[in-house]
């Protein structure tokens, strides 16, 4: 028996409202899917909730017996600063006050977004593709959306025909709006004449002669829409219908409902079978938001660098801190919080390191059903929608008992061997594999390095700046501390520590 076979997977579908049993369309194959990144500048912490979130599901899932295929995309192209298709480029307006091109943009903050989830162990997914390597696909939906009637062109623009959409299939349903209160909600927006409904969103856009991104169509040049581009990519890896797709709560409406809307329109089946969403972080009670100043870099974490901050936090200890709540609960973000999780991860790394070092002398004794009961019911909260929360909390019990092994309360003698050794697998399974939550050891140099490639990356933009006094004072500073850095002929910096 498999272990999700023995553990069935629960999910709160977003879709229904309801916990649902978790059966895959062509099991033990699973297709998810995660929206990832507009890559026009750095990822907040926000970003990064999301991201743990559905990292944790791909562990699960994977750990548990499925094979899992999972797509979250890169979107370097066609997200403008309206949801209805409108306004201005993210990616050309951050290209022009950087005085980059587009694509410098895109690669510089690819980079910057690898290099987060690699500092918190954020795996990489299993395909990871761009907008930009899809304007084929996107043009072929456009295609068959346009012959099934549902999106009409106008001036060289496609804009899906939510009206007409409706006379046959729902609108709305996945974020619980109707379609009255969003036409009293649109505002007059740019183009808005084109459009025969306010509600209606672009699919395609025509762009201006001086917009740099730009590529050839039936209908004239411009850019794929932004609802369209996970919908072409999420069909082209895991088909017309697969299981679960994920993004951020702030997703729901209305990029996710334009995926469900398209998707329809071009096959006629609605794409997914079970919606999840993240919810979003607070700080202080407070949303976070720029305006207000209380959003956060992640980089500001892990050097303390922001005015909120009371001090630094380690990667490890942030990410136990995002995994205490439930994925779908508001997690609220405070200095306090974070100092109490800090104490919690280093309680749980502690007693990994020990049990790594425990070996069972073999043999069989008596006290063995509490182990045997706490790993099941870790499995049981984790297949129980992944709530991290709940297993954090077993794992916590699991700790105790190691560190009863430790002082010597419980002798190894006493414990069954087999048992045992079950006991120690699984708490380092659920602590490294399913959470992701590496020994605090053995993070140090990652976040050594981790840290050593931001001052990298901030001695590039100096000196591309021109502000030569900075960059020589990162390369002394680092030079004092044991670091020196070796500048390449193609503009690389290496480094090694002395």
């Amino acid at each position: 028996m498999t272990l999700f076979e023995k553990y069935p997977v629960s999910i709160t579908n977003s879709l229904s409202g309801k916990k649902e049993l978790f059966t895959p369309l062509k099991s033990p194959f699973v297709g998810l899917y995660s929206c990832g990144p507009t890559v026009y500048n750095e990822v907040h912490l926000g970003n990064l909730r999301t991201f743990t979130a559905f990292d944790v599901v791909y562990r699960y899932l994977t750990h548990i017996g499925y094979k899992v295929r999972y797509v979250r995309n890169i979107t370097d192209a066609g997200h403008l600063t309206n949801d209805a298709g409108e306004g201005v480029d993210r990616i050309e307006e951050s290209a022009k006050l950087e005085q980059l091109e587009p694509m410098e943009i895109v690669q510089k903050y690819t980079f910057s977004f690898h290099e987060v989830c690699r500092i918190f162990n954020i795996l990489p997914p299993s395909i990871e593709p761009t907008a930009t390597g899809h304007i084929v696909e996107q043009i072929e939906m456009v295609k068959k959306i346009l012959a099934n009637g549902y999106a009409y062109e106008v001036n060289g623009s496609v804009y899906f025909d939510v009206r007409k959409f409706m006379e046959k299939y729902k609108y709305g349903e996945l974020s619980g709006r109707n379609i009255d209160e969003l036409l009293e909600g649109t505002r007059e927006l740019d183009r808005q004449d084109e459009k025969r409904h306010a509600v209606d969103f672009a699919i395609w856009k025509a762009v201006s002669p001086n917009h740099i991104q730009r590529w050839p169509s039936p209908w004239g040049e411009g850019i794929p829409g932004w609802h369209l581009e996970c919908s072409a990519m999420g069909t082209k890896y895991l088909g017309e219908q697969f299981d679960i797709h994920g993004g951020g709560m702030d997703l729901k409406f209305p990029h996710h409902e334009c995926e469900i809307a398209q998707s329809i329109g071009a096959y006629g089946k609605a794409p997914v079978r079970y919606w999840m969403h993240a919810n979003m972080l607070t700080v202080n009670g407070e949303k976070m938001s720029k305006s207000k100043g209380n959003s956060f870099l992640p980089r500001e974490l892990f050097t303390g660098s922001h005015p909120l901050l009371a001090k630094a936090y380690s990667p490890m200890a942030v990410r136990f801190f995002m995994l205490q709540s439930h994925y779908s609960s508001t997690l609220d973000f405070s200095n306090e919080a974070l100092q109490a999780a800090e104490k919690g991860y280093k309680k749980l790394s502690n007693a990994l390191g020990t049990i790594k070092k425990l070996d069972h002398p073999g043999g069989a004794g008596k006290q063995d059903e509490e182990l045997l009961k706490l790993i099941d019911e870790a499995y049981r909260n984790m297949s129980d929608d992944f709530n991290t929360a709940k297993t954090l909390a077993v794992l916590f019990e699991m700790s105790s008992r190691i560190n009863d092994i430790k002082s010597g309360n419980y002798r190894l003698t006493d414990l069954d061997a087999d048992a045992f050794q079950k006991f120690k697998s699984a708490y380092i399974t659920f602590m490294e594999d399913v959470l992701g939550l590496q020994e605090e050891g053995s993070q140090n140099q990652e976040l050594l390095d981790g840290v050593i490639r931001v001052m990298i990356e901030l001695r590039k933009k100096a000196r591309t700046d021109r502000n030569y006094a900075l960059s020589d004072k990162i390369r002394d500073d680092l030079k004092a501390l044991g670091v020196q850095l070796m500048d390449g002929k193609d503009g690389e910096i290496s480094y090694t520590i002395e």
